[in-house]
């Protein structure tokens, strides 16, 4: 097959410019047909419905990346999410082992538009950690702090972890990622979201006093004194969530005036005062889970992204479902992935020409299995 990318497919993406969604929806059940098992389509839980209607599997991003990277039949993997997710399914699709048992053959990753990035992971610029790194290692010992990515970060961030025996983490099982670096060193350098790792650190009792914030745009230190780098326990990095960013302690109190008995679910990627108010705090599959499990009449505000927030609210019509901002706020790069590039991408493989493919170099690329495999064994 023919790798490219937008500019030379064998069919051009503006034939899909503006064609209804039932066509382009019938076009593409037409085309999975075709393709058959030898086409997996991955949709995050933050897409919008009607490209979720597609996935054959849907999940958070390291979920799907594993689930996927299980399957045996597929030779292409379209994911519905964002760049570093398809990075991660590459790594994990086409590792040494996956390799061997197809014989060298790799499964081609495709992400429908090249520019569905993340504002998080474009935090975090790896010539800026290494440099972080570089400034630490004048004050502190580096062979005694433990790097940890969260999953959104580019892969190039993964495989620095990798590299100097860190380790990624999700929002679901960072504590137990936390104890496992704790057990390994004296500190952590947490990024790129800052959230997150205030979160959970002040829930194993850190302080904040205890977490200074690397400004990698900061002249010297990312903003700290010498002192403030030797007396912390995780370094945290000034990155955050665009979504998640955008709920306030405002948002909580103005719904507990107007519904007394509501209750707030939110993720652990909201700052320290939204996550310090709620009632629950957890990662998109444990919110999930909240909800499904909930009792009939619950009602809840929830912060977290719109689509998923829309979504339980159509499943669980029992429950009383709100969105936690008052102003909108979705995921506004996993939008770009629609049914017109869906569709284009699908028909071009048909046409035998994979368009978009997301290819990870093998030394980043093991240096990143590294890093993950320690997550996935971590309990």
């Amino acid at each position: 097959m023919n790798v490219v990318t937008e500019a030379s497919a064998k069919i051009a993406f503006k034939s899909y410019k503006g064609l209804p969604n039932d066509e382009l929806r019938q076009r593409i059940i037409a085309g999975k047909k075709t393709l058959g098992s030898k086409l997996l389509i991955l949709g995050h839980h933050y897409q919008q419905d009607e490209v979720i209607e597609h996935a054959d599997l849907t999940g958070d991003s390291l979920q799907l990346s594993d689930l996927a990277a299980k399957e045996s039949d597929c030779e292409t993997i379209i994911f519905c999410g964002v760049h570093f997710m398809a990075e991660t399914a590459d790594i994990l699709a086409n590792r040494p082992d996956r390799l061997k048992q197809r014989d060298g053959k790799r499964v081609s990753v495709i992400l429908p538009d090249l520019r569905a990035g993340c504002s998080m992971a474009d935090m975090a610029a790896i010539r800026q950690v290494e440099s972080c790194w570089d400034e630490l290692s004048e004050v502190v010992d580096t062979s005694r702090i433990i790097p940890v990515t969260y999953i959104n970060s580019a892969a190039s961030l993964k495989g620095f972890v990798g590299r100097h025996g860190g380790i990624v983490c999700t929002s679901s099982n960072a504590p137990a990622v936390l104890d496992w670096a704790f057990q390994r060193g004296d500190r952590v350098l947490f990024f790129p979201d800052q959230h997150l790792g205030r979160n959970t650190a002040l829930k194993m009792g850190m302080t904040n006093d205890q977490m200074p914030v690397w400004d990698p745009y900061a002249d010297e230190f990312g903003g700290n004194t010498e002192q403030l780098l030797v007396d912390s326990k995780v370094i945290l990095w000034k990155g955050h969530c665009s979504v998640h960013q955008m709920f306030t302690a405002d948002h909580v109190a103005g719904f507990r005036q107007r519904i007394p008995d509501i209750k707030i679910l939110v993720h652990p990627e909201c700052p320290q005062e939204v996550n310090d108010l709620a009632d629950i705090s957890g990662s998109t599959g444990a919110i999930i889970r909240t909800v499904k499990e909930a009792a009939p009449g619950t009602k809840w505000a929830i912060g977290t992204e719109l689509h998923l927030v829309n979504r339980l609210k159509k499943e669980h019509p029992e429950q009383e479902i709100h969105f936690l901002s008052p102003v909108i706020c979705m995921c506004a790069t996993m939008y770009r992935i629609d049914l017109a590039h869906l569709c284009w991408t699908i028909e071009n493989l048909i046409n035998d020409c994979v368009v978009n493919v997301i290819e990870v170099d093998r030394e980043t690329a093991d240096h990143s299995l590294a890093a993950l495999e320690r997550m996935l064994a971590v309990k």
